[in-house]
């Protein structure tokens, strides 16, 4: 039914940018929540940044300043782009839709992920 794409990743210096893309099928990227998460070895998941119907967005106090997430709701895709890469940065990137506002915190659909990885 609902599928998320992911696409982008790759291996980067520090300093280094990169551009993550998430394509949504069977969904209205126009009207709800999309976010992207991440989860680095040996951590558990954390919420990176999030992208309302209204276009409001939300980030991590970590990644504030050097990450843009947005979203194109004619090809149903959200991007997260990322500069000024750190090491920290490196993880397993994953796209989420929620259904409803994005102050639930709530996402019923998730991509596999890309894998992005800093040094």
């Amino acid at each position: 039914h609902v599928q998320l794409v992911e696409s982008g990743g790759g291996a980067v210096q520090a300093g280094g940018s990169l551009r993550l893309s998430c394509a949504a099928s069977g969904y209205d990227a126009s009207r709800n929540c999309l976010a992207w998460f991440r989860q680095a070895p040996g951590k558990e998941r954390e919420g990176v940044a999030s992208i309302g119907a209204d276009d409001t967005t939300t980030y991590a106090d970590s990644v504030k300043g050097r990450f843009t997430i947005s979203k194109d709701n004619t090809k149903n895709t959200v991007y997260l782009q990322m500069d000024m890469l750190e090491p920290e940065d490196t993880a397993m990137y994953t796209c989420a839709a929620g259904l409803s506002s994005c102050n639930s915190g709530r996402y019923t659909y998730w991509g596999q992920g890309t894998q992005v990885t800093v040094s």
